[in-house]
């Protein structure tokens, strides 16, 4: 967004620019880690790793007795004996890498934060009300390290994979910081946007978000129960509009959380409620004047739902195809960040 009156800040007067690179720069780096975190699941790899060492962990297995003694541990664990008792040493390998890769880049994520932050509070670029909040995101995402391991340890003992709702916990936390630090970066630009906000923008913007949060919530439990796997047809879910099975469980509320049919139900209507809603919005913003200046956004959000609605279905169709899914997976999240970006804008419209 442009802002109301440019050239008025010069760079060597934002003392908050660096600040603003420095968080835009960490949101980009756990979208990273979101989808490395994708590729990770979808390719059965999360459990790959039995043990949490936060130094040692950096170090891969160097030599043909770490190796061994890594797939050992792995062998103990129920997705081994179950499902890939199969698996040689080099296909344990390469779901190896993805876990690792993921709590490496997840490791690096404190230290990417950590060290322009005690910079910028040096240099006194920033003001206590400002050091605060940020000290906050990152408690934050070493919460988010803990809700990984705590993920992980549900699939160790007793079910193939990690737990669909500590998953889901695990991605909504992710979410949440992303999100945070994508709305302070911007409120903290210099300068206005244009155009008028009302009560009515305020309110359904939130509630877009908040509908998109939980889309991406029921996204991680389709993925966690691998429900994408079956009834792959669109527009019709088993042969019908309404399946079939939807309520078959008891009590009723844990089919919404546990029949995979119920599941994919679920993810699928909601994202049509998306759809509509994104559209009604962009009809009553058009009727109401346009979409310069701040609203622009609207235009932007529009573009992204579409080209989720289309990944959707090519994931679906292509029985969950790796990169289709992982694409899926972040786009959901960049989607999200476009509407936080419009609610801050309209912080700093007038």
């Amino acid at each position: 967004m442009q802002d109301a009156a440019p050239g008025k800040v010069s760079f060597a007067a934002d003392r908050l620019r660096p600040v603003r690179i420095w968080l835009y720069g960490m949101a980009a780096f756990v979208l990273l880690i979101v989808v490395v975190g994708g590729i990770t699941r979808l390719t059965e790899s999360g459990l790959s790793i039995t043990s949490w060492n936060v130094v040692a962990g950096v170090i891969p297995p160097l030599t043909q007795a770490d190796w061994e003694a890594e797939f050992e541990a792995y062998k103990q664990i129920p997705q081994y004996t179950v499902i890939n008792h199969w698996m040689s040493l080099d296909d344990f390998k390469l779901i190896f890498f993805w876990e690792w890769f993921h709590r490496l880049l997840a490791r690096a994520l404190g230290f990417v934060f950590l060290i322009p932050f005690v910079v910028f509070l040096a240099q006194k670029r920033f003001s206590k009300d400002l050091a605060l909040p940020l000290f906050g995101l990152f408690l934050l995402g070493g919460f988010q390290g803990f809700l990984g391991w705590w993920m992980v340890s549900s699939g160790l003992s007793e079910l193939t994979s990690v737990s669909q709702y500590r998953l889901a916990a695990h991605l909504s936390a992710a979410g949440v910081l992303l999100y945070a630090l994508l709305y302070v970066a911007r409120t903290i630009t210099p300068g206005r946007t244009l155009g008028h906000v009302s009560s009515f923008n305020w309110v359904t913007t939130i509630a877009l978000l908040v509908v998109l949060i939980l889309q991406i919530a029921a996204g991680a439990f389709v993925a966690g129960m691998d429900a994408g796997k079956g009834y792959q047809t669109w527009p019709l879910m088993d042969g019908s509009v309404i399946p079939n099975g939807l309520f078959v469980m008891d009590p009723v509320w844990k089919n919404f959380f546990e029949n995979a049919l119920t599941v994919q139900f679920n993810h699928r209507n909601i994202a049509y409620l998306i759809t509509a809603f994104v559209g009604f919005l962009i009809w009553r913003r058009a009727k109401d004047g346009g979409f310069a200046g701040v609203h622009t956004w609207l235009i932007r959000i529009g573009v992204l739902v579409l080209a989720q609605v289309v990944l959707g279905i090519a994931t679906l169709l292509s029985d969950i195809q790796i990169d289709l899914a992982v694409a899926h997976q972040g786009l959901a999240f960049i989607l999200a960040g476009a509407i936080v970006l419009y609610l801050a804008d309209m912080r700093r419209a007038r």
